[in-house]
This record gives structure tokens, C-alpha cells and sequence, in this order.
């Protein structure tokens, strides 16, 4: 009886990121063995690469938020964090941060302490 080749073989489903500004692609051994980041993997290896290079990796876009008044931003890859960094900063500060969707293309949406009295 003929074994099928293909049915011994281990599936790798290891995560891959590619950056064409790099022209590299990787796979997220690393982030998942020695970093145990989990379902996290993709983005870990995402913001560190923001940091390392000063930009992200193909098809990753984050959330950006960035004050109005003075000269403090960040970006997160994920909605949650990017509200509570600007809400925080709003609660501080009583400054206007704007918060931009990675996904809409129009005007980003502005919090300010009005939103914040609101939001109680």
C-alpha cells in the first residue's frame, strides 16, 4: 500500500510577515518560542519593527493619535488602546487629541474634554 507523502508531513502554520520597503519576509519563530507571544505574535513583531525601521510591515496600518496642542502621538494596532491613550491624554491634559481609523479614509474623529464630560 502506497502512503501518501504528503499525510506524514507536519503542517508548519507558522505566521510570515513580509515588508517590501525591507524586501524581506519572516516567519515569527522567534516572537512564538522565546517571546511566548502567543496570538500576539503578528503584532509584537509588527510595533517592534515600527520601532527598529520607522515603519510597519505590509498590510499592518495603525490606529494613530496625536495631540493637538503639544507634541505627543502614538500609533496601536488596535482600536482600544488608541481611545485610551487619547481619552487619557484628554483627562490630563485638557488638550484635543484627533484619533485616526486605520481603515476610514475621511476626517479622523477629534476627543476632546466636551467628549470626555459626555462620555460620564
Amino acid at each position: 500500500m502506497d502512503k501518501d507523502s504528503t499525510v506524514d508531513q507536519p503542517v508548519d502554520e507558522t505566521p510570515t510577515i513580509t515588508c517590501s520597503r525591507c524586501n524581506r519576509e519572516w516567519t515569527l519563530h522567534y516572537e512564538l518560542e522565546e517571546l511566548y507571544a502567543g496570538n500576539r505574535a503578528v503584532e509584537q513583531f509588527a510595533l517592534d519593527h515600527e520601532r527598529h525601521t520607522g515603519h510597519f510591515p505590509d498590510e499592518i496600518t495603525p490606529w494613530i493619535v496625536s495631540c493637538q496642542q503639544c507634541p505627543d502621538s502614538d500609533r496601536y494596532l488596535e482600536e482600544r488602546p488608541a481611545r485610551r491613550w487619547a481619552k487619557t491624554h484628554v483627562r490630563h491634559t485638557d488638550h484635543t487629541v484627533e484619533v485616526r481609523s486605520p481603515i476610514e479614509e475621511d476626517s479622523p474623529e477629534l476627543i476632546d474634554f466636551d467628549y470626555q464630560q459626555e462620555q460620564k
